[in-house]
């Protein structure tokens, strides 16, 4: 597994443990396989030895019949059980309320973001949380990936792209998104929209993007880029159908066939297509809610060889019970490959829906040596 997640909310309750973990049988398949995504939701003890320890610890495995599952580590020291000295479960209980603490800081941000409402500072987060501000904002930047301040503007960011295609007018947008001025709207505008706003909102008015198709091992492959990067990586069988999305994702843009400097990019992509497990230094400008963008970011933190299940970049972004929502946003995904939404698959290892194909999901990884 890649990596761990964690959890928040108000303030805090223990938050609901996730149906992925619920049973008897999928807590037995997180020992088996060491899953380090089940730390903190419950931990397993050996009657045999007296100890409990959480999913993921390196000890040798004991017989199924010798264990039993325990919601917390409190549960199991009541019925008598140590803690293991070598994966310490108790510490991964204190970092899974940690996380509960960062969850509830980033839907009081949502929230006021939704309510067009001041958002909350670092000092107030910090002290709702019972933390320092340094060790929360650390606390926080850990678990997210960025700091309370760079989620609020992640998150205002998405609601005015619901504005722009909504309001009547680019102020009105801005003022409705929660945005104090216009003028401090502009300053990060460009980074979090990829256009000019009142283009994002007319389909890309006023912006050119040049477009190429190339055949490659995995069928017709469809490269499109603004002049910030590439907004589309494509797979598809009829070249017609793949331009008409194109255009059909950016009416109003001015689209037209990418000229021979533009060739070098199509190599890039398609060099990506044939060996996946590359590094690549492609120039994004792909658009999404704020939401979509933390799911992104969380496929990209994926390693090459590697696969994690839709729950696990729920957790990974601190929404574990958004688990749908990050199935959409990996079918919204505009850059196959660029942003590997084929390395997640099902809790049960199974490849589930690619938007471009199962086959081509399967040959990516394959490609990738994923195990």
């Amino acid at each position: 597994m890649f990596m761990t997640a964690t959890k928040l909310s108000g303030m805090p309750a223990p938050a609901a443990r996730e149906d992925a973990f619920s049973s008897d049988g999928a807590r037995w398949r997180a020992v088996e396989n060491r899953d380090a995504a089940a730390d903190g939701r419950f931990v397993f003890a050996v009657r045999s030895t007296g100890i409990y320890c959480k999913p993921s610890c390196a000890s040798r495995r004991a017989k199924r019949e010798n264990i039993s599952f325990h919601d917390t580590p409190e549960a199991a020291r009541r019925l008598g059980f140590r803690a293991c000295k070598r994966c310490r479960p108790d510490e991964a209980a204190a970092d899974s309320l940690a996380a509960q603490a960062v969850t509830a800081a980033a839907r009081l941000i949502d929230e006021a973001v939704a309510a067009e409402a001041p958002v909350p500072g670092l000092e107030q987060l910090a002290a709702r949380a019972g933390f320092s501000m340094y060790h929360f904002h650390r606390l926080f930047r850990k678990t997210l990936g960025v700091t309370p301040k760079a989620y609020a503007s992640a998150a205002r960011a998405g609601r005015m792209r619901a504005e722009l295609a909504a309001s009547g007018s680019v102020t009105e947008a801005i003022y409705g998104a929660g945005y104090s001025s216009s003028s401090r709207f502009y300053e990060t505008a460009a980074g979090r929209l990829g256009m000019r706003p009142a283009a994002h909102r007319h389909g890309g008015k006023g912006e050119t993007i040049r477009y190429a198709l190339s055949p490659c091992s995995l069928g017709l492959l469809l490269v499109a880029a603004t002049q910030r990067g590439v907004c589309a990586i494509q797979f598809g069988d009829d070249g017609d159908s793949l331009v008409a999305g194109l255009k059909a994702r950016f009416p109003q843009a001015a689209i037209s066939d990418g000229d021979a400097g533009f060739a070098a990019t199509v190599a890039d992509v398609v060099a990506l297509v044939e060996h996946p497990g590359i590094e690549h230094a492609l120039p994004l400008d792909v658009r999404g809610t704020a939401f979509q963008e933390r799911v992104w970011q969380a496929l990209r933190a994926i390693p090459a060889g590697r696969t994690a299940s839709y729950a696990e970049i729920a957790q990974a972004i601190g929404q574990p019970r958004a688990v749908r929502g990050v199935a959409q946003a990996c079918a919204a995904n505009p850059t196959a490959v660029a942003i590997p939404c084929h390395r997640v698959v099902r809790s049960d290892g199974a490849l589930s829906g690619y938007r471009w194909g199962a086959k081509r999901k399967a040959e990516l990884l394959k490609r990738e040596g994923a195990r």
